[in-house]
């Protein structure tokens, strides 16, 4: 399958994409970048970092945009870290990004292939996505799918009492891109909270005979030290990589069609996903919103793949 991931890098994010590159079942056509996590130029230098670190430099990295459609930035360095890579130390990239922008990329190589062929994976801020759909109209039709991680049902907010972290930081673009009618897979908070990266987790991917395992291990435990003493839990919420995941197994995930709004008009519940999980209303079913997954199995995959690297 034929996939393009955007992302804010973010040290899950950088193992969502090497996950993609130990696939042969994924061929990777590019990184876009989006400032989320980190400000854009700090997310494309950490993609340039990440996919040098998997060896595969050819993968084109192309930064996108700066900053959300209507509202002004908003980090998660009081997670990741003043660069999103904190916990480990990588050289900086040997090579420079694309310079062609990430909306002209996207809108390119989509409307290149066949209709269908092309799956965008969405693991920040959507606002590239959004752009690029507001362009380009016939995107609507051309895009395969949007797998985005993001939105959340019973688990509510991340950010704020209300939002999750990437619908919040640009909800306007996120409300673009669910009004689409691109078929869409959300993998919210419901899923990403049940794949706790525990000590014993890490420690399997810690002896990881290779470059990436330590790595990957050094990253996630740093990143998850803030959601550890936030939720008081033995590691923490594993996101970005259940992107990735359901397009490789998922026979691991459960949920169901349904209709899925995002508040763009209230300060106290801005960025909040309105999932109507009972269908209570008629409105079209817009997203495939998973809830389950089947946990120790999806890790198994996890430490497979990055062994390949």
């Amino acid at each position: 399958m034929k996939i393009i991931i955007d992302t804010d890098p973010g040290q899950d994010d950088a193992l969502t994409i090497l996950l993609a590159l130990a696939s042969p079942e994924i061929d990777l056509l590019g990184v876009t970048t989006v400032s989320g996590n980190v400000g854009v130029e700090q997310a494309t230098i950490n993609a340039l970092k990440t996919v040098e670190l998997a060896g595969r430099s050819d993968v084109p990295i192309h930064a996108g945009a700066d900053r959300p459609l209507l509202r002004a930035p908003v980090n998660a360095t009081h997670v990741h870290g003043r660069t999103g890579f904190e916990g480990a130390d990588l050289p900086a990239p040997a090579v420079k990004p694309n310079p062609e922008h990430a909306v002209d990329f996207l809108i390119r190589t989509v409307m290149a292939h066949e209709p269908g062929a092309i799956t965008v994976c969405a693991i920040g801020p959507m606002t590239n996505l959004a752009l690029a759909l507001s362009r380009e109209p016939a995107l609507r039709s051309r895009l395969g799918r949007i797998v985005t991680m993001s939105g959340a049902f019973s688990e509510v907010g991340n950010i704020t009492p209300c939002a999750e972290f990437n619908i919040y930081v640009d909800p306007h673009a996120a409300a673009i891109v669910l009004e689409s009618g691109v078929p869409i897979t959300m993998l919210p908070l419901d899923v990403t909270h049940t794949l706790h990266t525990s000590a014993a987790r890490l420690a399997r991917i810690r002896a990881i005979p290779n470059r990436v395992g330590p790595v990957v291990a050094d990253w996630l435990a740093f990143e998850k030290r803030f959601e550890a003493t936030k939720y008081g839990t033995d590691g923490g919420p594993l996101h970005d990589p259940n992107t990735v995941l359901w397009l490789l197994r998922p026979d691991l995930y459960r949920g169901r069609e349904v209709n899925v709004r995002v508040e763009t008009g209230s300060e106290l519940t801005m960025g909040m996903t309105v999932v109507d999980w009972w269908q209570i209303t008629d409105l079209p079913r817009n997203v495939l919103f998973l809830r389950h997954c089947e946990v120790e199995a999806a890790y198994e995959v996890i430490i497979d793949r990055l062994g390949r690297l």
